[in-house]
């Protein structure tokens, strides 16, 4: 795709969010875009849409971006068709024409030049608005399949923008020659880690850098199913690497008790911590193999990083998503996938050879970097300037032919 020319000004409206996969991506082009007018010398006015309750609601206002809710509904999912209208979704489902209407007012008012749906039930009242006011629609997919708010909002965008090649084949045919492989924006900071610092920030001087380093995380909450197994296989991996282990809060003092009892030597190379903060590019920077859930945004940060990965899908993500997510990495080789059963023999078995063989850590980390995009955010930037510029050129000829 071709760069496109920078307007003196822009106005980009966002919605999307509940979680951080919708969210962060968001934030990122934002910044992104931010700071390419800025660097030409042009301004971003952004408005963002979201749920009084998501993430989106606390990140936006921290970084300045002005914040409006709407009314919407969650859709509660069920492999059973019946199950899908329960009452609790009958009620949120009433709830959409109303944020829709409200939806409408602001993209009115605020007139953007484009809008940017990132998913979450909440962007479908606002892309919805989009189509009703003639403003373009882009929507941005984190994960290989498109999520639901995404596909009910495809036959209404001007531009979809997926994170990976093999996605393109998964959308309707209909709106395929729409899309644009751009990739998952990752946070640029994520990008910049240091081992060395890693090692200052947290005190890891037990750790024997010549053995190769596991970070072990299940989220900001940590994942009951990953801390269990590890926990199990504590001594057997601690004779083989330095293990940092993001448990989540809650879970610490219990598995401080489990670790009580190991040798010394192998204490040494075990660093537990409920959450990890502004270090963790470090972190990932030192780290040679990650275990954790496979969430878009992780898949995004460990491709563009090329390192080499064990997942445990989380069995009960939005369309089982997480599980499509390491499979797709996993059939490439560029990952190892727990899908069945998740015992302390199956982890065993999975991050033991990638333990003791360096070629084959090696092999796995430039695969997993072919499928890292990390420029994924100026791809996507892109696309937003470029599917702008298309809709001007189509209103001002709508206007010379009146």
């Amino acid at each position: 795709m071709d760069t496109p020319s920078l307007p003196r000004s822009f106005r980009l409206l966002v919605t999307g969010g509940g979680t951080g996969g919708h969210t962060y991506p968001a934030l990122t082009a934002i910044r992104t875009l931010q700071a390419r007018l800025a660097a030409a010398g042009g301004t971003l006015d952004v408005l963002w849409i979201g749920t009084a309750d998501g993430l989106e609601a606390r990140v936006a206002p921290a970084e300045g971006i002005a914040f409006k809710t709407v009314a919407t509904g969650k859709i509660r999912r069920s492999s059973n068709p019946l199950k899908m209208l329960s009452a609790a979704n009958v009620k949120d489902m009433a709830r959409v024409p109303l944020g829709v209407a409200q939806a409408r007012t602001i993209v009115s008012e605020f007139e953007p030049d484009v809008v940017l749906a990132t998913g979450g039930y909440v962007a479908v009242p606002a892309g919805l608005a989009a189509r009703l006011c003639r403003r373009p629609l882009v929507l941005h997919e984190q994960t290989v399949r498109l999520g639901l708010a995404n596909r009910k909002l495809a036959s209404s965008a001007t531009r979809i923008a997926v994170s990976s090649e093999s996605s393109l084949e998964l959308l309707p045919a209909e709106v395929r020659d729409r899309a644009v492989v751009t990739g998952n924006p990752v946070r640029p900071e994520v990008l910049s880690g240091h081992p060395d610092k890693a090692v200052q920030a947290l005190s890891l001087y037990g750790f024997d850098r010549r053995l190769p380093t596991v970070y072990v995380t299940g989220g900001a909450q940590g994942a009951q199913q990953i801390n269990g197994v590890v926990r199990d296989v504590l001594p057997w991996l601690l004779s083989h690497a330095n293990v940092i282990h993001q448990c989540g809060p809650a879970n610490v003092d219990e598995l401080r008790a489990a670790a009580a009892s190991l040798d010394p030597v192998l204490a040494g190379r075990y660093h537990l911590t409920g959450f990890v903060g502004p270090e963790l590019p470090d972190v990932l920077a030192l780290a040679d193999i990650v275990v954790s859930r496979s969430g878009a945004g992780t898949l995004a940060e460990v491709t563009a990083l090329g390192k080499p990965a064990v997942f445990v899908p989380l069995a009960t993500s939005a369309g089982n998503e997480q599980a499509h997510n390491a499979r797709h990495l996993a059939d490439a080789g560029a990952a190892v996938a727990l899908l069945g059963e998740v015992t302390p023999q199956a982890l065993g078995d999975a991050v033991g050879p990638l333990l003791t063989d360096a070629r084959l850590r090696a092999s796995m980390a430039e695969r997993a970097r072919a499928y890292g995009r990390p420029d994924a955010a100026d791809r996507l930037v892109d696309v937003l300037l470029s599917a702008a510029q298309g809709c001007k050129k189509i209103t001002r000829g709508a206007e010379r032919d009146s």
